[in-house]
């Protein structure tokens, strides 16, 4: 079977060899997975889901008890005092645009401190000229870059001390960047630092990518507010699109407003039918993150005994779902992509190449054969077409499609 899809017998050799020796790795997977999958069930009991939480409604969406009932549910899942959770939000970066308008206002400071935020959002903040942006509206920016792929202490100190910022933002994954994501117990110790220095700064956290990685959530360990995707970690792979933002109520409030309109806010939005989606998303998403988790560990081990370069290593303490793999090449890059692409369920027919991505400054290859448009939750695997040609891999949703998967792209590295 495996000949017949086009695995090659070293590739399967390759790759089953290295599974023999993560064992100690996939077994804390394993233990993470059951401490959140807790947490799941305990919110589903305690807000006595039932089927009557499925129904939905349309037009303005006025009294939908199971919209309100999974802002609920996320919202004691992820140790936060409420919850946004809509189907209105288009992305993780929408909902990050939507927080961002929502908090801040003419002449305030936003600050990063984790240096140059995600492509997607350099038109939001202004970094790159755009007639709507934060920018435009008179909010000013700044950033401090991570030092050894940890927070720069004194000069985060420094900028709060001379300056007046209204928030902070934080972004854990690395993006298209080569730096490490940032694990859980630095965003509580950074937080804690913050606070002492100056209470009343708003901390966001972009938590796209982390959720149920580890068993803590950034506002558990006092993050104001945090923001994520439903196509990607706590989707489960089920939800068809969305996004949550959660955090301190009179925030999580704010971003109800800025995302219908003020005086309406969280009591409108209709949810059109996919609040089962949704609730079964969530249930499914700690065993389909450890899926995930599994697949990058088994791809770290196995590409670093091919000879090339990967962050994090398959031991070490991972933050997010996503695993580097640097080519130092566009072929590799593009080929390694192809193989994923092949093995995928759907357009599994096609042929990633570079494109010019709305929203990237370089040309970016994606392999993305998912049941929903760009769902990171499914095994995908992309990078842009710059130096050093690095290949960000994330999802599966079992891990057994995920290896197989990993076969097939090591077996076109050898072919090559």
């Amino acid at each position: 079977m495996y000949n017949k899809f086009g695995i090659s017998d070293k590739a399967k050799e390759l790759v089953l060899k290295s599974e023999e020796s993560l064992t100690e790795e996939f077994k804390k997977i394993d233990d993470i997975c059951d401490i959140n999958s807790l947490k799941v069930l305990r919110a589903f009991n305690n807000k006595k889901i039932s089927e009557v939480h499925f129904n939905t409604t349309t037009g303005y969406g006025y009294d939908d008890v199971g919209r309100d009932a999974i802002e609920k549910v996320f919202a004691e899942t992820l140790g936060s005092e409420d919850a946004l959770v809509r189907s209105q939000f288009i992305s993780g970066s929408h909902a990050l645009c939507v927080a961002l308008f929502a908090y801040l206002r003419p002449g305030d400071t936003m600050l990063s401190i984790t240096g140059t935020p995600y492509d997607t959002l350099h038109e939001v903040i202004g970094i790159k000229e755009n007639n709507s942006s934060l920018k435009a509206f008179g909010v000013n920016y700044d950033e401090i870059d991570l030092v050894d792929n940890d927070f720069d202490y004194e000069k985060i100190k420094e900028c709060i001390t001379n300056n007046k910022i209204k928030l902070i933002e934080i972004q854990r994954s690395k993006g298209y960047s080569t730096r490490k994501s940032i694990t859980i117990d630095k965003v509580e110790k950074v937080v804690s630092f913050i606070k002492n220095i100056d209470k009343d700064i708003i901390i966001m956290v972009d938590n796209c990518y982390c959720e149920f990685v580890e068993d803590k959530t950034p506002t558990e360990v006092g993050a104001d507010v945090m923001v994520g995707s439903l196509i990607k970690n706590l989707g489960g792979g089920i939800a068809p699109n969305g996004a949550y933002i959660a955090g301190k109520k009179e925030l999580v409030d704010l971003a109800g407003e800025r995302l219908t309109l003020p005086g309406e806010g969280r009591e409108v939005g209709p949810t059109l039918g996919i609040n089962k989606q949704i609730l079964q998303g969530l249930f499914l998403a700690p065993s389909v993150v450890a899926s995930a988790l599994k697949t990058a560990v088994l791809t770290s081990k196995v590409l670093e005994d091919l000879g090339y370069d990967v962050e994090p290593k398959y031991n070490d303490i991972r933050a997010d779902i996503v695993q580097n793999i640097i080519f130092k090449n566009e072929n590799d890059l593009v080929e390694y992509c192809g193989g994923i692409q092949s093995a995928s369920p759907i357009d599994s027919f096609s042929k990633p190449l570079p494109w010019d991505m709305p929203g990237y400054d370089d040309k970016v290859v994606m392999a993305a054969g998912a049941f929903t448009q760009g769902s990171s939750i499914e095994l995908s695997c992309d990078g842009p077409i710059r130096e050093p040609f690095i290949a960000y891999q994330q999802g599966s949703l079992t891990y057994s499609y995920g290896k197989i998967a990993v076969m097939k792209a090591v077996t076109k590295l050898i072919e090559k």
